[in-house]
């Protein structure tokens, strides 16, 4: 499967993959995530569900906190 993860070509094994498994293989661990598939927004209780399918663009945004 190919799609744009964060404005780069990523492959991925398999068809379809949700954002959670992206997630796993891509070792992202941070907290306080914005994601967005197509330049929709997807709620955290949905990454589990929402399937990433080939073609997709996928943004991981990491939001930073500090002073």
């Amino acid at each position: 499967m190919n799609i744009i993860l964060n404005n780069t070509k990523e492959i991925f094994d398999g068809d379809k993959l949700t954002i959670s498994e992206i997630m796993k293989v891509k070792n992202y661990t941070f907290n306080d995530l914005i994601i967005k598939v197509n330049g929709a927004l997807i709620l955290d209780d949905e990454w589990g569900e929402i399937v990433i399918n080939d073609g997709d663009n996928l943004e991981i945004i990491h939001i930073f906190h500090g002073g």
